[in-house]
């Protein structure tokens, strides 16, 4: 699967993060700012764009502290219960997965096992069972592959 970042997407995007976007010519901005917090991050979707010899969707977030990209995303999926994005780049059975949260708090979770996300949470380990849990919403977007 292959994200398009339609007007319709970013609309969505937008509606769940509680921000509004900029059209940069290459790029869509996305600015969330909370004071009270002291919380500050930018997410830029390039959509289509070259990388390298192929083409595809970048995604990049910055904060004052990181600069966090997730290249070849391929879907996304918006949760409003949460108020978060996550988008999703896939390469084989590995799968990394780049959240935003309305809040201005970003989650990078890279190169998992696909597999996590439909098996039993409880029969991992804590410090892998967070990424099973948040990555799991993305399922519903991935292709579904058969049993090993």
């Amino acid at each position: 699967m292959k994200a398009v970042f339609e007007k319709k997407d970013l609309d969505k995007i937008a509606n769940v993060l509680r921000v509004q976007y900029k059209d940069k010519g290459n790029n869509y901005r996305f600015v969330i700012e909370q004071s009270q917090e002291n919380k500050y991050l930018s997410l830029e979707i390039y959509p289509n764009i070259p990388i390298g010899e192929k083409v595809g969707n970048l995604v990049t977030v910055y904060t004052p502290s990181s600069h966090l990209q997730l290249h070849f995303c391929t879907g996304y999926v918006v949760s409003e219960m949460l108020g978060e994005v996550t988008f999703v780049g896939e390469c084989g059975d590995r799968l990394s997965g780049l959240t935003v949260e309305q809040g201005g708090g970003c989650s990078l979770y890279a190169n998992v096992d696909s597999r996590l996300l439909s098996g039993d949470f409880t029969q991992l380990g804590p410090e892998v069972m967070l990424t099973g849990v948040a990555l799991s919403l993305a399922e519903q977007i991935l292709p579904k592959r058969s049993s090993d």
